[in-house]
């Protein structure tokens, strides 16, 4: 299966013919969804909606629902870009994540301006009209957005909402969207809440007491956004779970993993790996489909790189929903649908105090092969400084490397060879990512 990480000792993967599939299919035969987050903007581009298309079955508005966007003047609605993005989601049969209706960030300014009555009236108004507008075509809406500061006193935070109207008006605004439409989904939606702490009790208190007064409320969702300072915590399951055992659904809704090589691939699959444990776990959101438009570019937080290529942790959340990969993103007999296949077997060699040698058994199924293709996967700050056996290539952060035969391309059914390389450590010993075989 590709995607799994390799360790020191020998790991094999294998690519076939049938069965590389998708994040959504993978994700669908768990019962989930496997959504991402776009931008109007960029659905022209060929590489991001193809991208788009072929492995996510839920979109995200990913600044087009918001307030500024959707209502820039009191009373005044414009809805031409989410209209965009809900329509091409509408033509692939993709689910629709409304977000958001209420939240402090992205408010036009005469929103502030207004004293409290007004500003109560133009909450539930705006609510009404935008879900008016979308009605019958949101799976789930996330009616009140980040409503808890960060920290240790689990408070409300500071907004014209709460501020005017007090703490009540996010019962409130959950009243209003479902009488507006009883059929959508009506989730409350934050940040930093992931673990056990004073924020996540907040809303957890929240969610119970308005699950016990008949507040409609059916789902929460965890933005699950991370990096070395604020990693997937240890009790992340656990948290999910308590939630859900208030009756209502959890959504991981905005997940970013900044990082590389095998380090981020291991937080994304045991995410993924978690949200299964978890029955009302029902979908999972990336937060983009590609690095290079990611509101944290600089981290590499997303599943396909800069140019759309599938990075280790994509192949890891394909593993995590029990699908596999070829590790290129082509069928295990490169496309040609010979039903070639090959292994990929990696086993370390020769260590030094700042270098390793790896070596890697590439072997032929039960028919001949005239060509492969394996990718190898380093964690930055580490390089490959030699290959034998092998003619190598780069993507553009020098971490991905594609090889392909130097001569040793034909082998029979069942034949071997072999490559290598020697990885410079610069102080990460851990072994490196081997993508799956694909064969010719």
């Amino acid at each position: 299966m590709a995607g799994l990480l390799a360790t020191a000792g020998a790991t094999a993967l294998a690519g076939t013919a049938d069965a590389a599939t998708s994040l959504a299919s993978a994700a669908s035969a768990k019962g989930r969804y496997f959504g991402t987050a776009v931008a109007a903007g960029h659905l022209g581009e060929s590489a991001y909606a193809s991208t788009l298309d072929a492995e996510f079955n839920a979109v995200t508005p990913e600044n087009e629902m918001k307030w500024d966007a959707t209502e820039p003047s009191r009373n005044s609605f414009s809805f031409g870009s989410a209209d965009q993005i809900v329509s091409h989601a509408q033509g692939k049969g993709m689910k629709v994540r409304g977000h958001t209706l209420v939240w402090h960030s992205q408010l036009p300014s005469w929103v502030g301006g207004l004293n409290a009555t007004d500003l109560r009236s133009a909450m539930n108004n705006h609510i009404t009209q935008v879900m008016q507008h979308y009605k019958g075509k949101i799976y789930a809406w996330d009616v009140v957005n980040e409503a808890y500061q960060d920290g240790s006193s689990g408070a409300r935070r500071s907004s014209p909402f709460q501020d005017k109207l007090g703490n009540g008006f996010i019962e409130e605004a959950f009243r209003t969207a479902r009488s507006v439409d009883p059929n959508a989904k009506l989730c409350y939606n934050d940040y930093n809440t992931d673990g056990v702490n004073a924020k996540s009790n907040a809303v957890y208190n929240m969610v119970k007491d308005f699950k016990s007064r008949g507040v409609p409320i059916d789902c929460v969702g965890f933005q699950s956004h991370f990096n070395s300072a604020s990693p997937v915590p240890s009790d992340y399951q656990a948290n999910l779970q308590r939630f859900a055992d208030l009756g209502v659904d959890v959504h991981i809704t905005e997940l970013d993993i900044e990082g590389s090589g095998s380090a981020q691939a291991t937080n994304y699959g045991n995410v993924v790996k978690a949200c299964l444990a978890v029955s009302r776990c029902t979908g999972i959101t990336v937060w983009g489909v590609t690095d290079k438009y990611s509101w944290r570019s600089g981290g590499t937080p997303l599943l396909f790189d800069s140019n759309y290529a599938k990075k280790p942790a994509y192949d890891a959340v394909l593993s995590a929903l029990g699908g596999s990969s070829s590790g290129g993103g082509g069928n295990g007999d490169g496309g040609g649908g010979t039903g070639a296949t090959c292994t990929a077997t990696y086993s370390k060699a020769e260590t030094w105090s700042d270098r390793f040698n790896g070596n890697v058994t590439v072997k032929a199924g039960s028919s001949p092969i005239s060509s492969w293709t394996v990718k190898v996967t380093v964690t930055s700050p580490q390089k490959i400084s030699t290959t034998w056996n092998g003619s190598p290539s780069w993507d553009s952060s020098g971490n991905v490397m594609t090889m392909k035969p130097n001569g040793n391309g034909n082998l029979a059914a069942g034949a071997s060879t072999t490559f290598g390389f020697t990885i410079m450590t610069n102080g990460n010993t851990s072994a490196p990512v081997i993508g799956a075989c694909t064969a010719s």
